[in-house]
């Protein structure tokens, strides 16, 4: 093993949402910041796909196999490059609700209430929202919570095929809302991700270092087992260890649940920071369904989300439990999610007839429904015989079968009032399957208690003083609402914390 001869006073392994966001805070500081990412650099014409491509389940997968809760391989749908998933996402990024950070009754129990609240993060959200330029509308959505500042950019324009049917939305008695969306308006680069607002200008900085390619595969502990003091990372066939005083861990939900549960040692017998059983468990992932519309004419296909509904986000009449959210997914052919529903295709082209892949996606409208889930410590990752099991049980499933259900309603209703739509009756759907774990969270959950949670409030383990985890992993419960923008809040709220312990 090389051992590098550089000692830093920050290591944060990740380059994603959580990594990027936290290394634009903390490179400003002076402090020597190594930033460990497995991936490398990532080719434009791969972070905005819009061709048939995107309908192929293989594209945007990782070379490696994890095994489901029957024992079955797949290989997940999670990017391993400079800015992590935001490379491929749909840049959707929506505050929580505040009603979300307190316990919620859903049908099947009742989501824990964060450790922090709404008003906690809001300074962060704005903070988020500026950096990540985003555009929206907040004055629309009659379930948004107050923002202390407008957004930094006005909401997106409808595509004009979009604009008719956002109007018989509203004269339906609904409240479409423009979504917000984080654009950096460069032609070479449209959609604004960790890289571009989070990496680039980190290492803007001196003091900052960038290793690609390296693969972290154990933290090493001192022998008392209470700090980390080495990163162990494999870089082409060589071994490297890099010590740091403040060790982040921004690799997923569960990447970083795993690398902790795999650093196992003498004082950690089940996995670092594990004394309380809860390392890997708790996994959270939406209930998401995709639904196809057919346009009245065609489209190109790759036009932007502009649109999100939250009128039944937290029940209607007839349901007294949250529902969910619903947003358009803009154009199929650049709809990285589309890709993973297959069975969409096959029910699209009945309706279509002859039709090939990318015709069907150009005389069709999408739309995402997602709804929350509770946590369950049995819905978990761990290890068995040296392989990555994945084991998750959905629940909330009535209210989202409610949801589907109320929206293809809606949809029913706006092809008699729309001219942007086909009557056609049939509405392709489908189940967003296990391969896709962009939006998981909940591994590492965040709380007061450290036998019932990982991370106390600043996202540092209980148990090991240096060790932080800043994606996904900390989320207490899982709103319908994308986590993206939560989690790039809480990477600023934490770097103001290690600012302040730094100095």
């Amino acid at each position: 093993m090389i051992i590098d001869d550089q000692h830093y006073d920050i290591i944060i392994v990740g380059t994603g949402a959580g990594g990027g966001t936290l290394a634009q805070k903390l490179a400003p500081t002076g402090k020597r910041i190594l930033i460990l990412e497995r991936g490398t650099g990532m080719a434009l014409e791969e972070q905005n796909p819009a061709g048939v491509d995107v309908l192929k389940k293989t594209k945007y997968h990782a070379s490696e196999q994890w095994y489901d809760q029957s024992g079955e391989p797949f290989s997940p749908q999670t990017n391993y490059a400079i800015g992590g998933n935001t490379k491929i996402y749909g840049a959707s990024l929506m505050r929580m609700r505040d009603r979300d950070f307190g316990a919620v009754k859903y049908q099947d129990g009742v989501a824990p209430a964060w450790p922090i609240q709404y008003a906690d993060l809001e300074p962060y959200y704005t903070a988020a929202e500026q950096l990540y330029q985003v555009h929206g509308d907040p004055g629309k959505d009659p379930t948004e919570p107050t923002h202390s500042s407008a957004y930094p950019h006005g909401a997106v324009d409808h595509e004009p095929l979009m604009q008719p049917i956002v109007e018989a939305i509203a004269q339906q008695g609904l409240h479409p809302a423009p979504l917000p969306v984080s654009l950096t308006r460069q032609d070479d680069d449209p959609t604004g991700d960790a890289e571009v607002f989070g990496i680039n200008p980190a290492l803007k900085y001196d003091n900052v270092t960038l290793q690609t390619s390296a693969k972290v595969v154990s933290l090493h502990t001192n022998p008392t087992g209470t700090e980390i003091k080495g990163v162990q990372a494999e870089i082409g066939d060589q071994a490297m260890l890099f010590a740091g005083d403040i060790v982040v861990l921004a690799c997923g939900a569960v990447n970083s649940a795993a690398l902790m549960l795999s650093s196992a040692n003498a004082k950690h017998t089940e996995g670092l920071a594990n004394s309380s059983g809860q390392v890997g468990r708790n996994l959270m992932k939406h209930q998401m369904t995709m639904i196809v519309e057919r346009s009245a004419a065609n489209n190109s296909g790759t036009f932007p989300q502009s649109v999100s509904i939250n009128d039944f986000y937290w029940g209607d009449g007839d349901y007294e439990y949250p529902m969910g959210h619903i947003e358009n997914t803009g154009g199929l052919l650049q709809d990285i999610i589309f890709a993973e529903s297959p069975p969409l295709l096959s029910v699209a082209a009945k309706i279509m007839p002859g039709a090939g892949l990318k015709q069907l996606a150009m005389r069709s409208i999408g739309w995402r429904a997602q709804t929350g889930v509770l946590p369950n410590p049995n819905n978990r990752i761990y290890f068995q015989n040296g392989k990555l099991r994945y084991e998750f049980t959905p629940n909330n499933i009535e209210a989202h079968d409610r949801l589907v259900y109320r929206w293809i309603e809606v949809l029913k209703a706006l092809e008699k009032t729309s001219k942007g739509l086909q009557r056609s009756g049939v509405y392709p759907r489908g189940e967003v399957p296990i391969q896709v774990v962009g939006y998981q969270s909940g591994t590492c959950r965040m709380g007061t208690d450290s036998a019932t949670s990982v991370l106390d409030t600043h996202c540092r383990t209980h148990e090991i003083d240096n060790l932080y985890v800043v994606d996904s992993s900390f989320f207490p419960s899982c709103a319908s609402v994308s986590p993206a923008l939560t989690v790039m809040a809480n990477a600023l709220r934490v770097g103001e914390h290690l600012i302040q312990r730094l100095q």
